[in-house]
């Protein structure tokens, strides 16, 4: 199909430079973090410099019934932009357009700006977007938008989705639609714009978003308490929601603590089973208080060591150390990187069943997790050279989404389904559920060449 194909009246269509049909150029667009061993060569990447540009590519491919697969920044960790052979690689990487308007705490982002680069342009006028992904400094809006990504402030501030008020999405035949807008209340019509949040690019490509800010965040005092036991510091994390609702509240457990421990050196206790790392960012005197209780929690629940303090850099280089056990962990070998996520009460025995099943099946596995909100990040390392490792590595991936099913869970928090996953998306969702959303599906992608592979 590839070669029968076409290009000129594509090149022709679009500005100077948007098409790249070399294949060592190509290269870099076939796969994002989640390193998919299947993603295909694409036919040729369209580097998009607006809603035009997508709408050109996309009536091009609907025609030559050509698969399309939208990328933003590639930092993915579920192969949702993975490249299938003979497709077009629609990147939003070049549209990075921002304006903020301070008086209706509003911003309108093209979908290829950096998470960390709203957060800095908000920041000029006194205001913050609060989803905050550990890539927050290299994933795209446009990719936080598909995936719907949470990160660790989402446990107080929510995710994604709470956040946008407005899409511009291209359809499938090159339609561009205008949904929602700068309103905070507005129930005109069906909730079109949540339909596409989290739909990674299998509905449409968004090519504009109008995100919610809010008022810049308070200082944050911070509290690290290390754990003898898994199960201490889980039922610490089930006391303090119970009864508080902390601006942070993240776990980790000992290999991913001496993973960070090897990169920072920055005295982590490598002896402990599990560490939090929780934060207030309550009024000064609430805060104080606030992390007093927690501290009461932590010793009642038998915390080794309790640590706390209001001193910004401290508590920030606790929030990087955090956010580097994926690379971390990512030194000791090949990943296969989860995110299954189960109601609170259900962490404990979440996190007890993975470190069975890491027993079980003779591989490391890691745990993070957004505790405060039940999203845990298992990190399976493995040597993809050997056979009988890598075998039983894919094995215990299947096994913790089907412990986090049989809890209540599901098998993404804020990753996506990607081509990674979607095995396991008929059990999770159940056979009506899944015919609805391809009956979604196959309404507004009748021919089938939005993001082919992906969740379906």
């Amino acid at each position: 199909m590839t070669g029968s194909v076409d290009l000129a009246p594509l090149v022709a269509a679009l500005p100077a430079a948007c098409v790249i049909v070399d294949p060592d150029q190509m290269g870099g667009y076939r796969w994002d973090r989640a390193n998919d061993p299947y993603a295909g060569m694409p036919l040729a990447v369209v580097r998009a410099t607006s809603t035009r540009d997508v709408q050109e590519a996309v009536r091009f491919a609907a025609a030559h019934r050509i698969a399309v697969v939208p990328r933003g920044a590639g930092s993915g960790l579920s192969g949702g932009s993975s490249a299938v052979d003979g497709c077009l690689v629609i990147s939003t990487e070049r549209m990075r357009a921002i304006t903020v308007d301070p008086a209706s705490r509003t911003a309108v982002v093209e979908p290829g700006l950096f998470n960390a680069e709203v957060k800095a342009a908000a920041a000029e006028h006194g205001l913050w977007y609060p989803p905050d992904p550990s890539s927050f400094e290299f994933c795209s809006i446009g990719g936080n938008v598909a995936t719907n990504a949470g990160g660790l402030c989402c446990v107080k501030y929510g995710v994604t989705s709470d956040y946008v008020l407005g899409l511009t999405v291209v359809l499938a035949d090159g339609t561009a639609v205008e949904l929602g807008g700068p309103r905070l209340k507005d129930v005109a019509g069906l909730s079109l714009t949540k339909l596409f949040i989290g739909s990674e690019g299998t509905l449409g490509i968004i090519t504009r978003v109008v995100l919610r800010l809010i008022p810049a965040q308070r200082p944050r005092a911070t509290l690290v308490a290390t754990f003898a036991s898994l199960d201490d510091a889980t039922r610490t994390v089930l006391d303090v929601t119970r009864r508080m609702r902390p601006s942070m509240l993240e776990f980790m457990d000992r290999t991913s603590i001496n993973a960070v421990e090897d990169l920072t050196r920055m005295g982590l206790d490598r002896s402990a089973e599990a560490m939090l790392v929780i934060q207030s960012d309550e009024p000064a005197p609430h805060a104080a208080a606030e992390i007093g209780q927690i501290a009461d929690i932590c010793q009642a629940n038998h915390a080794a060591e309790v640590f706390s303090t209001d001193d910004q850099e401290t508590g920030e280089a606790f929030t990087v150390a955090r956010r580097m056990a994926i690379p971390a962990v990512e030194k000791q070998g090949s990943l296969l990187l989860e995110d299954v996520g189960v109601p609170v009460p259900e962490l404990g025995t979440l996190v007890r069943g993975i470190a069975a099943i890491s027993v079980a099946r003779e591989v490391t596995i890691a745990v993070i997790a957004h505790a405060g909100d039940g999203n845990t990040h298992p990190l399976i390392v493995f040597d993809p050279m050997d056979a009988d490792q890598s075998a039983r590595a894919h094995r215990a991936y299947a096994e913790v989404m089907e412990l986090a099913m049989a809890l209540g869970g599901t098998i993404t928090g804020e990753h996506g389904v990607g081509r990674l996953k979607k095995a396991w998306l008929p059990d999770y969702l159940g056979p009506d559920a899944l015919e609805l959303n391809r009956r979604i599906k196959n309404a507004l992608d009748p021919l089938g060449i939005l993001n082919p592979g992906a969740i379906f």
